[in-house]
């Protein structure tokens, strides 16, 4: 049996974090075990020994996979085995890569692969909460050059309080709900969702789990000392001319400056102004028909170079690339309704960052079947997010969804989700087309799902607006910047991209990169705060297209009526096989839900047309409706038997019409005045109280005949 070397991490509460390695994949360049209550992920990093050529950035893969016997279940579909990642899967993996990435050496460029797999699951443990650490750790006991350890942990705030790795049932009652990526020294990733919380708040749940992973990284540096692992393999992936790299930077650094001073506007001729000046370079410096001409180097230092200056401009000038001023908003458009088949619409146009979002209404026949292995569950609020690559002007085919347009469809649903109405009877599908991008398109689907919400005639609680905020700064100085509603050269060329959603009220959501070390909470809060600025801001310009949701749906739009039946009556109102209810449906043209909550049954009726769901509303009543003695029916004759017939006054309700009963004259059989099928009204006189029988008499509907006069005697 071999004896793993193990840390245990104490998170103050009686609860524990394992960390094992020694036991298992042990031929990875680093394995561990990272276990919390039954919950256990298995950790494994390879890194290949050389860099294939040419390659200049860091081949980084990150894989999350979650394995159905980890709770002993079995994988659905045909195969029976576990096929595609979920979105649930991508989402965590990205969680790990970016908490990652910017902590590989600049100059290490060797394909690296980093897999955590959920080989255990305990139902109160959310993986997600550990898997950082788990990849971490895997890395601290490999001999992969990486400026780590990190850690990330789930902070959430339950009733006022705010808990590290909370248990899933507990998350039900957290206004705040976000995790956090860390160093021992620095934060370096924020993503979550809230329930309007303040600025103020949102830095003390950062500070809170900050401290947690502190503990979390000091362990990792204890078992990587304790495994021989300070030292890191070397290697040599780059081949750097010193010299060229100085002539690059004498020849183009103050062409740079200075088209980076210019303030245009427009992205394209923007990028084409910097691209003039490396080509003017190589065309001033090397003839393209005798000399080898090191292009990928050239263009490497020019990069810095173009880095750089635009840095440098913000940080003399606080002008930036497009002429705005540090806390400026791009120009904002806006309008509702644009296409006349989806049931809301809306344009949202910020700078040249432009998406075009509908909305769908649908009824719970449309939600959205969650079949994770941690999660089996239903969804009636789905947002999708489209990045054509027509909309950054590239001349390529689109090949599926992308990680990425997981993840921002993601931050956007989070922003909007907690502000739509409570047990709300639609399903709503909001899809977002970004037609344009410079920046910001996961936050103008905020922006612009909100608006397209509002003209569906939703009932959402409040307008949501989104930001994106960057940072420029310099180590060496000390001076930096916040950027407001920053393009996508400043997300590439800068430090930081912290998104901000929220209300007028508070933040809903927000997803943050770091990519410098150092970064402190006077920042971050100034961030903050200029982000909240920006939000109000925007918040105005929404305002200007519409303020209040649609006071009724568009006619298209299906209707649904809600009503509650008891639970008993709901095997009647379906009918065996289900043929009552398809009949219903059939007949009145509607769809027709049950849905069992508790000791009732919550029946949801929709259709294009108000009569349609009344005549279905109808028939639905009348089948939990129960008989009144007193009550006059309008029912069918269902059979018909010597002493009398049945008549059905209510779906499934038959009643026993007496041959007395039928009428005031005395008849011989019950054919000589009824007939099957015949429809008659008739009056319940008595429900017999053993039995639940029903008695019914039809001859006190009709008037009683005149008695004749007795003849007198003579």
């Amino acid at each position: 049996m071999i004896k793993p070397l193990e840390k245990v991490i104490e998170l103050g509460d009686g609860r524990t974090i394992t960390i094992e390695t020694g036991k298992l994949a042990k031929q990875a360049d680093g394995s561990v075990v990272v276990k919390m209550g039954d919950t256990y992920l298995l950790a494994a990093v390879t890194s290949a020994k050389d860099a294939k050529p040419d390659v200049d950035f860091m081949p980084l893969t990150v894989e999350y996979k979650e394995k159905y016997a980890a709770v002993g279940r079995f994988p659905g579909g045909f195969q029976k085995r576990e096929a595609r990642p979920s979105d649930y899967e991508i989402l965590v993996s990205r969680l790990i890569d970016r908490a990652l990435r910017p902590l590989f050496p600049e100059d290490y460029h060797a394909d690296t692969f980093v897999t955590v797999n959920l080989i255990s699951a305990d139902p109160e443990v959310a993986p997600d909460a550990i898997a950082g650490l788990a990849a971490s750790a895997a890395l601290a006991v490999s001999d992969i050059p990486f400026n780590g350890p990190i850690s990330e942990c789930r902070v959430a705030r339950i009733d006022g309080v705010m808990k590290v790795n909370p248990s899933i049932s507990e998350m039900e009652n957290a206004d705040m709900d976000i995790i956090v990526a860390a160093t021992i020294d620095n934060i370096m990733m924020v993503e979550g969702e809230m329930s309007e919380v303040s600025e103020a708040d949102l830095l003390e749940g950062m500070k809170v789990a900050h401290e947690a992973i502190k503990v979390q990284c000091q362990a990792q540096i204890e078992m990587m000392e304790t495994v021989g692992k300070t030292e890191k393999r070397e290697y040599c992936h780059e081949e750097n001319d010193d010299e060229l790299r100085e002539k690059v930077w004498k020849a183009t650094y103050d062409k740079a400056y200075e088209v980076a001073k210019a303030a245009n506007p427009n992205k394209h001729e923007r990028i084409d102004a910097f691209g003039a000046i490396c080509e003017e370079f190589i065309a001033e410096n090397y003839n393209a028909e005798e000399d080898e001409i090191p292009t990928g180097l050239i263009k490497k230092y020019y990069h810095d170079v173009e880095k750089e200056a635009v840095r440098r401009v913000v940080l003399d000038t606080q002008i930036r690339l497009d002429g705005r001023q540090t806390d400026e908003i791009r120009p904002i458009w806006s309008e509702i309704d644009y296409l006349p088949g989806p049931h809301g619409s809306a344009v949202f146009t910020r700078g040249e960052t432009q998406s075009l979002t509908t909305v769908t209404l649908g009824t719970k026949m449309d939600e959205k079947l969650v079949d994770d292995v941690m999660n089996k569950s239903y969804d009636r609020f789905l947002l999708h997010y489209n990045f054509p690559p027509f909309s950054t002007g590239d001349a390529r085919p689109a090949r599926g969804i992308s990680r990425r347009e997981i993840g921002h469809g993601n931050l956007a649903y989070r922003a909007l989700k907690r502000m739509m109405p409570d047990d709300y009877a639609y399903t709503v599908r909001i899809v977002s087309d970004i037609l344009e991008s410079n920046g910001s398109s996961s936050m103008a689907t905020v922006c612009a799902g909100t608006l397209a919400l509002m003209d569906a005639g939703v009932p959402v609680k409040k307008s949501v607006s989104g930001i994106a905020m960057g940072l420029i700064t310099d180590t060496k100085t000390g001076e930096f910047a916040v950027l407001s509603d920053i393009l996508g050269d400043e997300d590439h060329l800068g430090d930081m991209d912290f998104k901000v959603t929220g209300t007028r009220d508070g933040i809903t959501a927000t997803q943050m990169d770091i990519k410098v070390d150092g970064l402190s909470y006077e920042v971050l809060e100034k961030a903050l705060n200029q982000a909240k600025a920006g939000r109000m801001h925007i918040l105005d310009k929404l305002d200007e297209t519409i303020t209040e949701p649609r006071e009724d749906y568009k006619p298209h739009a299906p209707r649904i009526v809600n009503i509650e039946i008891p639970k008993d009556m709901i095997g009647s109102v379906i009918g065996p096989g289900g043929k009552i209810i398809q009949e219903i449906q059939a007949l009145t043209e509607t769809v027709i839900t049950i849905e069992e909550d508790g000791n009732i049954g919550k029946v949801a009726i929709s259709a294009s047309n108000k009569d349609a769901i009344d005549a279905a509303l109808a028939r639905v009543k009348a089948i939990v409706a129960v008989p009144e003695v007193g009550q006059v029916y309008k029912g069918k004759v269902k059979s018909i038997v010597p002493f009398g017939a049945f008549v059905e006054i209510l779906p499934g309700k038959d009643g026993l019409l007496h041959i007395s009963e039928i009428e005031w004259k005395r008849l011989e059989k019950v054919e000589d005045a009824l007939k099957e099928g015949e429809e008659v009204e008739v009056k319940l006189i008595e429900v017999d109280q053993r039995s639940g029988k029903l008695k019914l008499s039809r001859k006190v509907l009709l008037p009683r005949p005149e008695r004749k006069p007795k003849p007198k005697a003579e």
